[in-house]
């Protein structure tokens, strides 16, 4: 079967703790998470019908059409999807509620006529997905909706730049080590104003006192479940998000210092 190689941007998404909710809890989540990747990429510029596309069945691959630049998948798409997904959760039932894990790459891919990719690109793309710092991230922010892990490739491509929407003071470098993959890559947790901290690292010293004194007052009259991430979120911070979704501004919340260490 002929193949072309050709280059292009992937992104992946996997929903934290799928497991053990029932058929059809996840199956409510995956028509969820599917309308939402599909109206954040078409808000993106970036057409869904020409996407491959594949199911991963707690999540989902994707790769961009040939062409696609590299910084619409960061924005406005990250910022939409998490936009979207926090006004889902916040009507939702524990069960159908939706974290992500997400990770973007881009590299030569080998594309079939069929539609099927292959190619070493698609393996660092799942090890980002699965890597420790971003799973970490969600653990230790119970409020954030989504985590970003980008590789170092596409954070030099697309975020480095500090193209409009795209801030890369909102990205946090990391060490990746899953299996025989180690590299660096860079951590982003939009929509979530929070610092959360590895055990035993140093706080922000260039956020000041006064937020610091903010945060963890905020933090000391909330204690959040980790499986709802916005069911008591007051009503201020849902305007707040109804207000920004699609407007490009969603990502100036989450400028806060995050420091993940490695595995404990």
């Amino acid at each position: 079967m002929e193949e072309v190689r050709e280059y292009r941007a992937l992104f992946a998404v996997d929903i934290v703790g799928s497991s053990g909710r029932g058929d059809v809890a996840l199956e409510q989540i995956r028509q969820v998470l599917s309308a939402a990747l599909h109206a954040s990429f078409t808000r993106s510029g970036v057409d869904w019908d020409d996407c491959l596309r594949h199911d991963l069945g707690d999540g989902m691959r994707i790769v961009a059409p040939a062409g696609t630049p590299e910084t619409s998948l960061i924005h406005p798409l990250v910022h939409e999807l998490t936009a979207r997904l926090r006004a889902h959760n916040l009507l939702a039932g524990k069960p159908t509620r939706i974290r992500l894990r997400m990770a973007l790459h881009a590299g030569s891919v080998q594309v079939g006529r069929d539609g099927t990719v292959s190619g070493r690109p698609l393996e660092v793309l799942a090890r980002l997905l699965d890597a420790e710092p971003v799973r970490a991230a969600l653990a230790q922010a119970p409020e954030a909706t989504t985590a970003l892990l980008v590789s170092e490739h596409f954070h030099e491509t697309a975020v480095c730049q500090g193209r409009p929407g795209i801030e890369p003071a909102a990205f946090r470098r990391v060490d990746v080590r899953e299996k025989e993959f180690a590299a660096s890559g860079w951590l982003h947790v939009p929509a979530y104003g929070g610092t959360p901290q590895s055990a035993g690292s140093a706080p922000d010293r260039t956020s000041s006192d006064a937020d610091r004194t903010s945060s963890e007052s905020d933090r000391a009259s909330s204690a959040p479940d980790p499986t709802a991430p916005d069911a008591d979120a007051p009503a201020g911070n849902t305007k707040v998000i109804s207000k920004a979704s699609g407007h490009g501004v969603i990502y100036a919340l989450g400028n806060g210092t995050m420091n993940i260490g490695g595995k404990q």
